[in-house]
């Protein structure tokens, strides 16, 4: 993957994603695929060092979700999801922990007014 350049790389990781996302639940599947490329859309004129950030959180994702979803077939997935440490929510920007709250209200179906238990 050295020689392919960087706008390779991450056309690469975009399509990966996208092809990882088929495997998901319907539910789901529509939001993380809406999520994902607005994301990559907001960071295609981000610095070299953000850069380098979000491509590595993204190939971790990428990995985590293949490994998740089962590569060999069905019968070797794993539930889906994971936690997020209290020092990975230490780094979210506010807007990024809003973000994160509205996902898990869409997720969820839960929110401050109509709360489902």
């Amino acid at each position: 993957m050295a020689s392919l350049s960087h706008v390779q790389r991450v056309r690469l990781l975009y399509k990966t994603i996208l092809r990882l996302h088929r495997g998901l639940p319907e539910e789901v599947q529509s939001l993380g695929t809406s999520y994902l490329k607005d994301e990559f859309k907001r960071h295609k004129t981000c610095n070299e060092a953000e850069a380098a950030i979000f491509l590595h959180e993204w190939t971790e994702y990428a990995l985590m979700l293949a490994n998740q979803l089962g590569l060999k077939g069905p019968h070797t997935a794993k539930p889906l999801g994971q936690d997020l440490d209290k020092k990975d929510l230490e780094k979210f920007r506010d807007e990024q922990m809003c973000q994160l709250y509205e996902l898990m209200i869409t997720a969820t179906g839960k929110d401050s007014k109509n709360k489902k238990d």
